[in-house]
């Protein structure tokens, strides 16, 4: 029995400024949505070409506050292959939560406060 890993799944409070986060800081495009035909649900999922998975954004209409991610202790992570440029660009965005330069990594929150693993590319 094989399990391949497809997607995850981001509840977001303002779809279009999540959209435009993830197309700034990660290079992440719609790749595909799904609309209720009440409206009360837009689900978009966006991905890169550098893999096939993908990160569903859903947007739910009834939830009237931004989410409560608790502790906080889960994380997309992604490789970069400039990390130094990677690091200069989400230091503009004002995005970097936490480094860990003994590690060589850094962490980005998105604008519901999900938090995102950057790890320079092994040579």
């Amino acid at each position: 029995m094989k399990f391949k890993m497809v997607h995850e799944n981001y509840n977001v409070y303002d779809l279009q400024k999540s959209l435009d986060f993830y197309e700034k800081a990660l290079g992440l495009t719609e790749k595909r949505r799904m609309e209720s035909e009440d409206g009360s649900f837009v689900i978009v999922y966006v991905a890169n070409n550098e893999s096939e998975f993908e990160l569903e954004l859903t947007w739910l209409k009834d939830m009237d506050r931004p989410y409560d991610l608790g502790d906080c202790e889960f994380h997309l992570a992604f490789h970069v292959d400039d990390y130094a440029a990677a690091h200069k660009l989400h230091e503009e965005m004002g995005c970097i939560c936490y480094e860990n330069p003994q590690m060589g990594i850094y962490f980005i929150t998105d604008p519901d406060g999900y938090w995102i693993e950057i790890i320079p590319e092994k040579k």
